[in-house]
């Protein structure tokens, strides 16, 4: 560990799977323990929340529940892929109207008597709410990626597993161990296994022993498969806008697909640029794909690999991070064209030392 970075030295393979849940089970008991003492729990994602995040989120409103805390979620922009999930959980249902809510309200809500609660990110400036983090002492992270120089600081409770396939896969589990009386509507397990579903690919990717034993848990307490793949489907602008993106597909050095979705008629166009990117993978010869999306002032990368190359190294050299075949950087500095350009850099000095064998 230097001042400015953290070097990760060892095997260049996979993350080693787990098959205990001693860790789990003895989280899900500190969370319990965390939890009791505070009147209210926030839980919060990253910024642009996907479906993951989501769902981890809605696992943890199911704990706060369980010991009667209020519990209420961020969520600044409820996108095309997230509104058929976020209107399962209605006043009608027997939802509160207050359980989804802004960052200015959260601000507005929090004290001392709070817990905040982080999933899908260790990150503090990829939260939805960064200023949240600095108004609460009593701060929880549960999630799956690597850490990386950047993190929050001090949480007083961390679970982060990188070998883990989704945040939704550790909540479940943590679900498990949290109460022997812990019930989940239907509604609430769709949403958890469709936050598996996603980070896995439908369980092509990161998946494990426990991935599966995660779906089962949910399975059991009602969650539907195809209802889920009736809720996850999307419109034709964004099937349309995925195609182009493969279709403009630059191959270079016969390995890896470089691309950028440019879309405007999109709701979402991050996700579109992810999805993407895993479909350029289905093309034989293409090791890792690489797709740029501009948005909101950054250019989000989304890289994917199926095994031969660590994508994780090669969004580390650009800021990011993420696991061995899914990967992802955001930058601010620096144009569509000069991305593409410094990845290109990136995979041929990483060819040329070795870190990549073509």
């Amino acid at each position: 560990k230097s001042k400015n970075h953290v070097y990760y030295y060892g095997v260049r393979g996979k993350e080693i799977e787990k098959s205990t849940r001693v860790k789990a089970r003895v989280k899900a008991q500190a969370l319990r323990e965390m939890m009791e003492p505070k009147d209210s729990v926030i839980v919060m994602g990253h910024q642009i929340t996907d479906v993951d995040a989501l769902g981890a989120a809605v696992g943890v409103y199911c704990a706060a529940r369980e010991l009667g805390k209020k519990c209420q979620i961020v969520l600044n922009t409820i996108t095309t892929s997230l509104r058929p999930l976020v209107d399962k959980f209605t006043p009608e249902d027997g939802y509160p109207e207050d359980m989804f809510i802004t960052s200015e309200r959260a601000i507005e809500l929090v004290n001392d008597n709070t817990l905040v609660m982080v999933v899908d990110t260790n990150r503090p400036s990829y939260t939805e709410c960064p200023e949240l983090l600095k108004k609460s002492a009593s701060i929880v992270v549960f999630d799956h990626h690597r850490q990386g120089s950047e993190r929050i600081e001090n949480p007083i409770l961390s679970y982060i597993e990188p070998y883990a396939s989704s945040a939704c896969e550790m909540i479940a589990e943590t679900l498990q161990y949290f109460s022997d009386r812990m019930q989940l509507a239907p509604q609430e397990a769709d949403c958890i296994y469709a936050g598996i579903l996603i980070d896995t690919n439908n369980f092509m990717t990161k998946t494990g022993v426990r991935t599966f034993e995660a779906a089962a848990y949910l399975k059991r307490c009602g969650a539907d498969v195809t209802r889920v793949r009736k809720l996850l489907r999307e419109d034709m602008a964004t099937y349309k806008a995925r195609a182009e993106v493969v279709r403009h597909a630059e191959v270079y050095r016969g390995s890896f697909a470089i691309s950028v979705c440019q879309t405007q008629d999109v709701e979402s166009p991050t996700i579109v640029g992810a999805q993407a990117s895993n479909e350029l993978l289905n093309i034989v010869g293409i090791k890792a794909s690489f797709v740029m999306t501009e948005y909101k002032g950054k250019i989000y990368v989304s890289a994917r690999s199926i095994d031969e190359i660590d994508v994780q190294l090669i969004m580390e050299r650009l800021g990011g991070g993420g696991h061995l075949n899914v990967a992802g950087a955001q930058i601010s500095d620096a144009t569509v064209d000069e991305v593409r350009q410094r990845i290109k850099d990136i995979l041929d000095a990483m060819i040329e030392e070795g870190e990549i064998r073509e």
